[in-house]
Formats: C-alpha cells, sequence, structure tokens
C-alpha cells in the first residue's frame, strides 16, 4: 500500500494530538535548558568571584521547535475542500504516526531536559 485515503476530521485530530503533545515536550524541555543554562552562570560567576580559571567555552544543545511543521499541515487539511485526505506512506509516517526526519534529534535533546526516557 503506497496510499492511504483518511477522513479529514480524523486526520486533523491526529495530527492536533501530535502537534499538542510536541508542544508540551518543547515548552517543558524550554524551561528545563534555561534552568541549566542559569546554574551554569552561576556556578561560573561563583568561580570568577573566588579567581579561579574559568573555561571560557560552554555549549548545551537549544530543543528545537517544530510546532509550525505541524501547523502548516493542520492548516492545510482544514482548508481542504475534501473530506477524504489521501496521504503517501511517507507522509503518513510523519503526520500520523510522528515519525519526522527530526524527532530522533529532537527526542535527544528534550530529554536531556526533561529527564523523560
Amino acid at each position: 500500500m503506497r496510499t492511504v485515503r483518511l477522513n479529514r476530521d480524523e486526520f486533523v485530530a491526529s495530527v492536533q494530538e501530535n502537534r499538542d503533545s510536541h508542544r508540551s515536550v518543547f515548552e517543558e524541555a524550554l524551561e528545563g535548558y534555561r534552568d541549566r543554562w542559569i546554574r551554569e552562570l552561576e556556578r561560573r560567576l561563583h568561580d570568577v568571584r573566588r579567581g579561579r580559571e574559568i573555561n571560557q567555552y560552554f555549549s548545551l544543545p537549544e530543543p528545537e521547535d517544530h510546532t509550525d511543521d505541524y501547523d502548516r499541515i493542520l492548516t492545510m487539511a482544514r482548508m481542504s475542500v475534501d473530506d477524504v485526505i489521501e496521504l503517501s506512506e511517507d507522509d503518513f509516517a510523519m503526520y500520523v504516526m510522528d515519525q519526522w526526519s527530526w524527532k530522533s534529534s529532537f527526542t535527544r535533546t528534550t530529554t536531556m531536559y526533561t529527564g523523560a526516557r
């Protein structure tokens, strides 16, 4: 099977659920990211005040927000004049199964800040 035809309302509901989940994880990770930066900056400030050597390089991967990817397909589906949406196998994997090309990178990064497994 290379394509599938879906009821538009069911499709929208599925993508909306994936979008809301993504956004929630992103927001939690962003909060953790900011907390990590604050802790690191405070630690370094403490070291500077005590005359210790400071490593000036610091890097934490920033959580990626892909909410726009979901919003784009949701807008397209909602504006469609068709009650049935036809998707390719790859589109189905992304939109319904939530298997985007960026998903593994997103999960790795957000897990650093949310503690989720």
